[in-house]
């Protein structure tokens, strides 16, 4: 019998990651009650796409070990964002005085998070990930989409060092400078965050998978190639909710100043609320079982700031209780979701 291609999709939002590694936390969690007492997520899924964030979670997920499988769990990679986060994040306070509110240059130094992710990831390569990855950029110079893919990295044109695909997802706007990073091939890009257009990837996920021959990629006859709709479980992960209101009267003459940040709010929170709407009715055209196999996960911040660079340590404890809360909240579904990877591995 076929099995279904399960895709898993990690949206942007910086430190507020935390709150997706929580929800994986408790997914794998099951997964080593129910199947294997040493799982990991990363071999359970088949494709796994990621923006800004989520595309680091995805690259340390999908990091091997000496035989192949998945090195870290999901406690680690939790541990390295609550440990590594402040690192990256940290803006001195001459840079404050300086550059205040990143207006004249950008607000954090590119320096701290190229160190973070070298300590990391050193020398690993896109093409040695374990499983099939898509993880979002924008080429600014070319003015295209950048799509990593593992599964055709084998040639050195689209192979790339992960430290340099990590910096390239994460270079968000007003944050990082762009990454100039190079391929094998030795063709040199400068990109930014691939949220500025999928900051949810899932759509991208989909469209991805289409194209690949899972039986072969994954060296399992039992798993379909170019599977259609019908053949996938997407299980896609917000990183928090963002809701704050825009009055008219506070943006009646706003100028380009005045809309640059609200700006960028809105953007990342509508492109991954059309893509969630896309792919409900996409789901929707399957009939009440199959509909059933697409799960996305929008946990409420709660008391957990909304900046995706606030690292004190107060805010980390708040978005581990605001994933503890969305877990507690949504156990069932969760445990239905690891019932369903483990059914299709």
């Amino acid at each position: 019998m076929a099995k279904k291609i399960r895709i898993l999709s990690l949206d942007g939002g910086g430190i507020r990651g935390i709150i997706t590694c929580v929800i994986l936390k408790y997914i794998e969690e099951q997964l080593q009650k129910l199947d294997h007492p040493n799982a990991k997520i990363g071999d359970y899924f088949d494709l796994i796409a990621g923006s800004s964030t989520g595309g680091l979670l995805a690259s340390i997920i999908l990091f091997p070990d000496n035989t192949k499988k998945a090195k870290f769990s999901v406690q680690e990679a939790l541990d390295l964002y609550a440990k590594k986060g402040d690192d990256i994040f940290n803006v001195k306070f001459w840079e404050h005085l300086v550059n205040p509110f990143g207006l004249f240059n950008e607000k954090i130094s590119e320096k701290n998070i190229e160190k973070q992710l070298a300590e990391i990831f050193g020398d690993l390569e896109l093409k040695d990930f374990i499983k099939p990855c898509l993880i979002t950029s924008y080429d600014i110079r070319e003015r295209r989409a950048k799509l990593f893919a593992s599964h055709e990295a084998k040639a050195p044109l689209e192979n790339f060092y992960v430290k340099d695909v990590c910096r390239a997802t994460s270079a968000a706007p007003t944050y990082f400078e762009p990454a100039r990073i190079k391929s094998f091939y030795n063709q040199e890009f400068t990109l930014i965050d691939g949220g500025v257009y999928a900051n949810n990837p899932a759509l991208c996920a989909y469209a991805e998978a289409r194209k690949i021959a899972f039986s072969k990629v994954l060296n399992n006859d039992k798993k379909v190639d170019y599977p259609s709709v019908n053949d996938m479980i997407i299980v896609s992960i917000g990183t928090g909710t963002v809701l704050k209101p825009y009055l008219f009267k506070d943006f009646e003459n706003a100028g380009k100043i005045k809309w640059i940040s609200p700006l960028i709010d809105i953007l990342l929170s509508s492109n991954a609320e059309t893509v969630d709407y896309n792919l409900q009715k996409m789901f929707e055209t399957l009939g009440p079982r199959n509909r059933q196999n697409y799960h996305r996960l929008m946990p409420s911040l709660k008391n957990a700031s909304p900046e995706m660079d606030d690292t004190s340590k107060k805010n980390i404890y708040e978005l581990i209780q605001a994933g503890l809360a969305f877990v507690e909240q949504n156990q069932d579904e969760l445990n239905t979701i690891a019932k369903k990877i483990i059914r299709n591995h």
